[in-house]
């Protein structure tokens, strides 16, 4: 299973978004410091859920990484993220 794949299925497993789009953009960093050959080191993460309503945006991030679990975002060298209700 693709890295986007794992992300995909951990963030809607945990918080049953009513919009997720999960982007590879690894190729657009190609020859910078963090690419493995091979790509899916870089992701940006648009996330819309009912449960981040009464977080703040650190909260937010919190609760996305700790979906994620430690090896995943081990594995990965740069996430971006927007979390919103």
């Amino acid at each position: 299973m693709s890295k986007r794949q794992e992300i995909e299925d951990r963030l809607r497993e945990a918080f049953a978004p009513r919009e997720l789009e999960v982007v590879d953009d690894s190729e657009s960093h190609r020859g910078h410091a963090g690419y493995p050959e091979g790509g899916e080191s870089h992701f940006n993460v648009a996330i819309r859920a009912e449960q981040f309503k009464s977080m703040n945006r650190v909260a937010r991030h919190r609760a996305v990484h700790a979906a994620l679990g430690p090896k995943l975002i081990s594995e990965i060298h740069a996430l971006a993220l927007d979390v919103d209700v």
